[in-house]
């Protein structure tokens, strides 16, 4: 290397091993060094950046990873207590079911009723941490606890009704309890109650419900009884009973008359036994009809000894009603019918 006045340059010198081979030289100037110098201090910067910054860099990565599979995995949490709350909503309207079931059961069997509607909600008695899905915790925690609820006061219920039913074996059998008509070819077109006559135009008391369904539809016993008219009425002898064309009257027990009317075809008589389930008639089109429909009418004894209409629906325990609720209400508070036809002579004694 010279220096001084003039400009320096560096020599390098190569010595192979082998000393038969010459020796080579490189002379760098000042400029060539510098060239070469500053790539590899910045290589050499960069692999220090590098290395400083390479774990800030690794860990992010595996956070990144991490927080997509916690998405993910709470993604699928929220998916599966969606489907829990699912199964609870189910859960807690099959409890209205039963609860709408015994209730008629209460009422089919002359029970005191039941205790108020069954419809609050507990609060949360679970402390629940705060999280997007902490709504849906604390609404599957409600529905827990009033399913619980139903499910312990159902047990007290059902007792009850057992133990009637084990005292009273005669009562169960004679008590309508099952629609006359089966499967779903059936359609309700008109209430108990008060309505406009299709032939008067004028408002009625309506003491039965109708039930729409083709001609020849079998038409089944809703319990045990004696049947005590089978056939027309006479016109002579009365005009409301005549206007129920083919008819069937059942009397269950001391507490019950069950009426069919409108049929095409009487398959019972006078006197004959019958057992619930057991055929009674073919749903027709006779007498005041304006279609093909069976009438059907249940008659309870009252205090006084009188068999009054009480609406049907309350006593078909195998099947649910739309507005089963407001049925149950509506009885409950309902006075007893005044105005209505009474029974045939001899059938009411």
């Amino acid at each position: 290397m010279k220096a001084g006045g003039e400009r320096w340059r560096l020599e390098v010198q190569i010595h192979p091993s082998d000393i038969r081979k010459r020796v080579r030289y490189l002379f760098l100037s000042r400029w060539k060094v510098t060239a070469w110098a500053v790539p590899a201090l910045l290589w050499v910067l960069a692999l220090a950046l590098a290395g400083a910054v390479a774990p800030g860099v690794v860990a992010g990565q595996m956070n990144r990873q991490e927080y997509r599979t916690l998405t993910a995995e709470r993604s699928r949490q929220g998916e599966r207590l969606q489907g829990l709350l699912g199964r609870l909503a189910a859960l807690d309207r099959r409890g209205v079911d039963l609860d709408l079931r015994l209730d008629k059961v209460f009422l089919a069997y002359g029970l005191p009723a039941l205790r108020p509607p069954r419809s609050t909600v507990p609060a949360s008695r679970v402390p629940v941490p705060d999280s997007i899905y902490a709504a849906a915790v604390q609404q599957g925690d409600r529905l827990r606890e009033r399913i619980r609820t139903r499910l312990r006061q159902a047990e007290g219920d059902l007792s009850e009704v057992g133990s009637f039913e084990a005292s009273h074996p005669g009562e169960v059998r004679t008590t309508p309890s099952i629609c006359p008509l089966r499967g779903k070819g059936f359609v309700l077109i008109s209430s108990f109650g008060d309505r406009r006559s299709p032939f008067t135009r004028q408002m009625e008391f309506h003491p039965g419900v109708d039930l729409a369904a083709p001609v020849g539809t079998p038409i089944h016993a809703p319990a045990d009884g004696v049947v005590v008219f089978a056939g027309q009425y006479p016109l002579a002898r009365s005009h409301g009973w005549w206007s129920y064309g083919n008819m069937v009257l059942i009397r269950g027990g001391e507490g019950f008359v069950t009426i069919f009317g409108h049929a095409d075809q009487v398959e019972v008589r006078a006197g004959q036994t019958i057992r619930r389930g057991e055929r009674l008639a073919t749903v027709g089109n006779s007498g005041w009809s304006t279609s093909p429909h069976l009438h059907y009418e249940v008659r309870r004894r009252g205090a006084d000894g009188v068999f009054r209409p009480i609406d049907p629906l309350l006593f078909i325990l195998d099947r649910r009603w739309p507005n089963d609720d407001r049925l149950l209400l509506r009885a409950r508070n309902a006075r007893p019918v005044q105005s209505f036809e009474p029974l045939p002579p001899g059938i009411d004694r």
